[in-house]
This record gives structure tokens, sequence and C-alpha cells, in this order.
């Protein structure tokens, strides 16, 4: 028996979902130690609460899940809306970098998962399913090239495995992405300044309201430019397409934002912008958790189990060789900085979960360690532009 959650029960429960994990947040004292977002300790539990319904009552548990996107947009847009020139200006050499890591990253993941289903004697076209299809690229890709893989090998069941790599992938980046960069922080005593003007969340220090002085004007007239910038973005999204590039909206979004930011204020000095202000960043924390909460809660974690260890061991090197490539490469290669520490948190998102999974984790340590406003500029950049039209690429190539 199936049962969907409508869309509005589901937002609600999602509201739930987070504060379940802010409290079991503050009552064990290692979720924060290791930089666990709330949304995922809440949208974990709630994904074993609906295995139990399956495993136990034979109800199958999905939630209508479509306000997500909506909140994607909010968040991107504001990101996007927080770009300076300057800061895009510092960030070219750290972006290249970057990218060149991601790069790289992306073939050795692929090797991995071609060298595993060898050794494993797994049938033809599993690789691509265990390596950057489901993993870099994340449910958005995997939905898009499974059909493709099916036919080209006759793998029948290539969405669910996809699927299921995809799912575990985006736990196992949520998890280990703070952690990551607590390790760093601690092990090179880094510290983020404490000076800038909020990107993504607002810090909750003792005294202090969480979400700091805002007011309903400020947050209104907040709203209004994202929805305005989110209209420009539908509108020019048809265009694009045209071209033969096909981005996802929210990347559009991002640009869209970026380019306005940069260009309205000075057009109209005298017009109130949000950009760096903690309206903006209240409202960008919020969309962030209430997406990453209902990404993780409406996981069907039944999925995995039919699979079998395979799966569990291809997906446990991937994140081994992850980790490594991470603290040995990544870190140093980034500056060694309390910002490389940072890109460590979101680059676990990058190479096992996806980009709204990497931004989480940014935020996560961000918000106990002090803002990184390089790293929120360009790993989106990388991540959510770069990187899917390099990865296109490397797709093609391994299921021709």
């Amino acid at each position: 028996m199936s049962y969907q959650v409508p869309g509005f029960i589901a937002f609600t429960i999602a509201i739930v979902v987070y504060f379940v994990g802010a409290g079991l947040n503050s009552l064990v004292p290692p979720l924060r130690r290791w930089n666990i977002p709330e949304a995922v300790t809440g949208g974990l539990l709630a994904a074993l609460g609906t295995l139990v319904a399956h495993n136990g009552f034979g109800l199958a548990i999905s939630f209508d899940i479509a306000a997500r996107d909506l909140l994607l947009l909010y968040f991107f847009t504001g990101i996007g809306l927080n770009a300076r020139l300057a800061d895009l200006g510092a960030g070219g050499r750290p972006l290249i970098i970057l990218l060149i890591l991601t790069v790289v990253y992306l073939g050795l993941q692929n090797a991995v998962a071609l060298g595993a289903a060898a050794a494993l004697k797994l049938p033809e076209g599993m690789a691509p399913l265990l390596g950057s299809v489901s993993l870099v690229g994340g449910h958005g890709t995997t939905i898009a090239w499974a059909p493709l893989i099916s036919q080209r090998f006759g793998l029948t069941n290539a969405l669910e495995v996809g699927i299921a790599s995809a799912t575990l992938g985006l736990v196992l980046a949520s998890l280990l992405g703070g952690p990551i960069a607590g390790l760093l922080i601690s092990r090179f005593r880094l510290r983020g300044g404490a000076a800038e003007a909020p990107m993504v969340g607002l810090p909750e220090e003792a005294g202090q309201p969480e979400g700091g002085e805002v007011g309903y004007r400020n947050i209104l007239s907040t709203l209004l430019v994202l929805n305005v910038v989110i209209l420009v973005a539908y509108s020019l999204e048809g265009i694009v397409e045209k071209t033969g590039i096909k981005l996802p909206l929210f990347v559009v979004c991002l640009l869209v934002a970026i380019v306005v930011t940069n260009i309205l204020p000075l057009v109209l000095p005298r017009l109130p912008w949000p950009a760096r202000t903690q309206a903006l960043a209240l409202i960008s924390d919020l969309s962030l958790k209430i997406f990453l909460a209902m990404s993780l809660m409406s996981m069907q974690l039944w999925t995995l189990g039919g699979l079998g260890p395979a799966l569990a061991l291809v997906l446990g090197l991937q994140s081994l060789v992850a980790v490594l490539y991470i603290l040995f490469v990544v870190f140093p290669a980034m500056g060694r900085t309390y910002q490389a520490a940072v890109l460590a948190a979101g680059f676990t998102g990058i190479s096992l979960g996806a980009t709204p999974t990497a931004i989480a984790n940014m935020t996560a340590v961000t918000r106990t360690h002090g803002p990184a406003p390089l790293a929120f500029i360009i790993l989106p950049l990388v991540s959510a532009f770069f990187i899917d039209i390099i990865n296109a690429i490397a797709i093609g190539f391994m299921v021709r």
C-alpha cells in the first residue's frame, strides 16, 4: 500500500523535521561538534521512520515536494545577489583551482567506479551509475541518463541503481562534510572573520535573537527583489535553451542575480538593495534548511536494500577516496586557510551529494566558526555550472 503526503502537509512536516533535528543536535553534543546540519539530523530520522512504516507495516510513504523547487530558487538567487565583482575578481584564481580539482576528482571517481565494477564482476553499464552519474551528478543527472544507460547496456534496473547510489551518496555527504571541516579547523587552528556581512545563515550568539535586526519591511522588500530576479530568470531560461546550452533553472537564477546585483545598485544608487543584509541571509538560510529537510525526509531508504552489499562496498570505497582527496589534495591546494576548510566541507557535497548539500555543509560550519563569503561564491559556480557540462562529456564517453 502506498500513500503520498500532499504538498502543504509535506511542507509543514519539513518544518517539524527541522525542529526535531535542532532539538537532537542540542541534546547530542557530538552532532554540534561535527557540524551536522539540523535538517540532516531531522531528515534522516524522518526517512528512517518511513523505512519502518514500509518494512513493518507495508506502507510506502512518499511526499509531494514541489515546494522544494521554489526554495532552491530562492536560495541560489540569494547567493547570486550577494556576489560582488570584487569578490569574483578575488575568486578568479581560487575558482580556477577548485574547478581543476573537481575535474580531476571527477575522472578519479569514474576510475574507481570502473575498477570496482570490474573487480566485483558487476553487469556492464553499472560503472557510470556508481560514479559521476549519481555522485557528482546527483538525482537529476541520474534520472536524465538512466534511460540511455538502460538502453545502451540492457540494464533494466539502471534507474533504481542510480537513484540508490545518489541517495546513499547524499546521506554520506551530509554526514561527512562537517566533521572533515571541523577536523581541519581544529588541526590547523583556523578561524573565520567576525566582521563579514552575512552571506547565508546568521550566528546564534548568546543574548541575540536568531535572525538579528530584521523587520517586515526589509523582509518583504527582499522577497520582492528575489521574486523579480527569479521571474527574469524564468523568462531567460527558454532563450538559454535555444542556444543549445541546458542549464538548471537555479543556475540561471544564480547568474541573473550576479549580473543584476552588480549593475542595478550603480544605476539606481538610492534603491534599497538586500545584498549582504540580515534579511537576505535569513531568507536564504530558511530556504536551504527546509529544502534539505524535504530532500532527506523524502528518501525511500527501502529501495537500497535489494541491491546487495556491492552497492555499499563501492560507495564505501568512493567515500574513502573522497575523504583522502579532500584532506590531502583539496585543502592544501586551496591554501590551508579557513576558507579552504569551509570549501573542504562543500567539496564533500560536490563529490558525494549535490550542490545544496555542499552549501548546507558550509553553512553549518560558518554558523559555528565564522563567515567565509568567497566559498559561497566560487563553489556554486563550479558545482552548479561548469562541472555539469564537464560531467556530461565524461558520462557520454563512458556510455559509448
